[in-house]
């Protein structure tokens, strides 16, 4: 009977943590970021109907980069948990953060106990009555849950994403502003000392928004709303209407 060889809990966890970092930096970097209107969700992804960018609830979206089938089974949990929570106590009672947690004990539960961890990293965003009371909330691969304030970025090369954005984006900034900020910013995904790429193009690009005020903009509850390709080109111009 031959034996199995030894390897030790800390490498283990190495080798998945390496192995989920590989799979989710493969992909396009995300964007979330909030601004004076509300939230802006800027993705690089050039299909029409895999969306890497989705509503939760009334005023929560989800955002994500990695293996489409592995979030995409997170997301529509997500749909679900949100309705059971609103349906048998009250819909203020969904919140981010409890649906960050749900995400968060599910992540967690796949890297430590199965053999392949989800390559995947996921946003949860509720949008505020102000900016100061945003959540942007980042999931990690392994479980780990961070709170981050302004904005975040996910995937790629996204350190590099996050440096470029720093000197464009303030959180006064409308909608209009604030994604040609990220979209600007997404042209240096290709690591640090790389020459910027091609500005994307709408066709290449996922964006949605909550609204901060949507029964005023609207006459609507549920804040999440996708941008159409004509509505992106013209906020994209220099000179690009808000919207």
């Amino acid at each position: 009977m031959t034996q199995q060889f030894y390897v030790s809990p800390e490498q283990l966890m190495k080798d998945r943590a390496d192995f989920a970092r590989k799979g989710i930096a493969r992909g396009r970097s995300v964007v979330v970021l909030s601004c004076r209107e509300g939230i802006a969700l800027v993705a690089e992804n050039p299909s029409p109907s895999l969306h890497k960018l989705g509503e939760i609830y009334d005023r929560i979206a989800f955002a994500a980069v990695g293996k489409y089938n592995e979030f995409e089974s997170l997301r529509q949990a997500g749909v679900r948990y949100a309705d059971v929570r609103g349906y048998s106590y009250d819909r203020e009672d969904v919140t981010a953060r409890g649906l960050a947690s749900v995400y968060a004990q599910s992540l967690g539960a796949v890297f430590t106990a199965e053999s392949k961890p989800f390559e995947v990293e996921l946003a949860v965003a509720e949008v505020g009555a102000s900016s100061a009371q945003d959540h942007i909330y980042r999931l990690t691969f392994d479980g780990s849950i961070a709170d981050e304030t302004g904005f975040i970025v996910m995937g790629g090369q996204a350190d590099a994403v996050v440096e470029a954005l720093k000197d464009r984006w303030n959180a006064d900034q409308n909608f209009g502003e604030g994604i040609r900020a990220a979209v600007d910013s997404l042209r240096y995904d290709g690591g640090p000392n790389s020459q910027p790429r091609e500005h994307p193009g709408s066709k290449t690009l996922e964006v949605a928004v909550l609204d901060r005020n949507p029964l005023t903009t609207r006459g609507s509850v549920r804040a999440f709303r996708r941008i159409s390709s004509h509505e992106l080109d013209v906020m994209l111009t220099p000179d690009g209407a808000s919207l």
